[in-house]
């Protein structure tokens, strides 16, 4: 199964009731509204390549695994935050599943999006 079709079943199963707005399926992204404000945009090629970008009013962010910063104690991923920095990732890992990463960064940025490193 594609991989961002099964994020897209466990995201319409896990928040359909709640939170989510709208979801789309896109051939090389999932993206996704919630009623808090939060739009999100998942780029996973495997478990260890992934790029997840986030929208709340004007401030962005990204978690990518790129290996461009290995002198973070998280690389390869890192956090691209809403004043341009790039830090270690607080939220995710390429060693855990796709969905135990979208679930738990979910759990954090839905009601609180300005996520800083720890």
């Amino acid at each position: 199964m594609n991989l961002h079709l099964e994020l897209k079943d466990k995201l319409e199963t896990a928040y359909g009731n709640g939170p989510l707005i709208s979801i789309d399926l896109k051939q090389d992204a999932l993206i996704a509204e919630f009623d808090t404000g939060v739009a999100i945009e998942l780029r996973y090629l495997s478990q260890e390549e992934y790029s997840i970008a986030w929208v709340w009013g004007e401030a962005e962010f990204r978690i990518d695994t790129a290996p461009l910063h290995p002198h973070l104690n998280t690389y390869p991923n890192h956090l691209h935050d809403d004043s341009g920095n790039t830090v270690d990732d607080p939220l995710t890992s390429p060693s855990k599943a796709p969905w135990d990463n979208v679930q738990g960064l979910l759990g954090v940025i839905i009601n609180k999006p300005l996520v800083t490193a720890t």
